[in-house]
C-alpha cells in the first residue's frame, strides 16, 4: 500500500512538473502577445488579439475530461501511447496553456504605466520592453501564478487517473472507488490536499521574498 502511494505521488509530481513547464513554455508567449496587441497595448492589433483571445477563452471553457478523451489520437501520435503519466502530460499541458496565457496577460497589464512610458521614452527595444520591463516588474505576480497553474494541474491529474493517466487519481479510482475502499480514497485525498497546500505556501513565500528585494 505504502509503496503504491509513493509511486502514485511520484507519478503525480512528474505529471504536474512536466505539464507546468510546457504550459508556461507555450502560455508565456501567448500572454505577452495578448498584452501587446490589446487595444491599450504597445502594438494594438484587433485581429490578432481577437483570434488569440477567442482561442484562450474556448480552451479554458472545455471540461478537462472531455478534452483528454478528444486528444487521445493526438496524444498517441505525440508520445506513442494514450495511457500513463507521460500521455497525460500532453492533455494536461494543452488544458493548462490557455490558463497560463490569461494569467500572464493579467499580470503584465498590472505593470505601472509610468514605468512603461519611461521605457518607451528611452526608446527601449521590444526585447527590452518584454524582458526588462514587463516580465521583470511582474516577477512576484508570475510566481504566484505558477502555483495557481500547478494547483489546477494537480486537480486535472487526479481526473486523468480515471482515464488511465496514472498517479494518485488512478489509485483513488481503481483501488478506492471501484473496490469501495474508503480508507485508500481518503489517504489519496489527504496527499493531494497536502501537495496543493505545499505548492501554494512555497510559491507564495518565494513571491514575497522576491517582492521584498524589488524583483530579480
Amino acid at each position: 500500500m505504502t509503496e503504491m502511494l509513493i509511486k502514485g505521488l511520484f507519478e503525480t509530481v512528474y505529471m504536474v512538473a512536466m505539464a507546468t513547464f510546457f504550459a508556461w513554455l507555450l502560455g508565456l508567449p501567448i500572454g505577452i502577445i495578448l498584452t501587446y496587441t490589446d487595444k491599450s497595448g504597445l502594438k494594438p492589433n484587433r485581429i490578432v488579439y481577437s483570434i488569440l483571445n477567442s482561442v484562450v477563452n474556448v480552451g479554458r471553457s472545455i471540461p478537462f475530461i472531455i478534452m483528454m478523451v478528444a486528444l487521445i489520437p493526438f496524444t498517441a501520435l505525440i508520445v506513442g501511447t494514450s495511457i500513463g503519466p507521460t500521455a497525460a502530460v500532453v492533455s494536461l499541458t494543452i488544458a493548462a496553456t490557455p490558463l497560463v496565457g490569461r494569467l500572464v496577460e493579467n499580470s503584465l497589464k498590472e505593470v505601472d504605466k509610468g514605468i512603461i512610458d519611461a521605457a518607451v521614452c528611452m526608446r527601449a527595444t521590444t526585447y527590452q520592453m518584454v524582458v526588462k520591463v514587463y516580465l521583470k516588474e511582474s516577477i512576484p505576480a508570475l510566481i504566484r501564478n505558477v502555483s495557481v497553474v500547478m494547483v489546477n494541474i494537480v486537480g486535472y491529474s487526479a481526473m486523468a487517473g480515471a482515464l488511465g493517466g496514472g498517479g494518485l487519481g488512478d489509485i483513488a479510482v481503481r483501488y478506492g472507488f471501484y473496490r469501495f475502499d474508503t480508507k485508500t480514497m481518503l489517504i489519496t485525498l489527504v496527499i493531494i490536499i497536502g501537495l496543493t497546500q505545499f505548492l501554494q505556501v512555497s510559491f507564495e513565500y518565494l513571491a514575497k521574498k522576491i517582492d521584498k528585494i524589488g524583483g530579480i
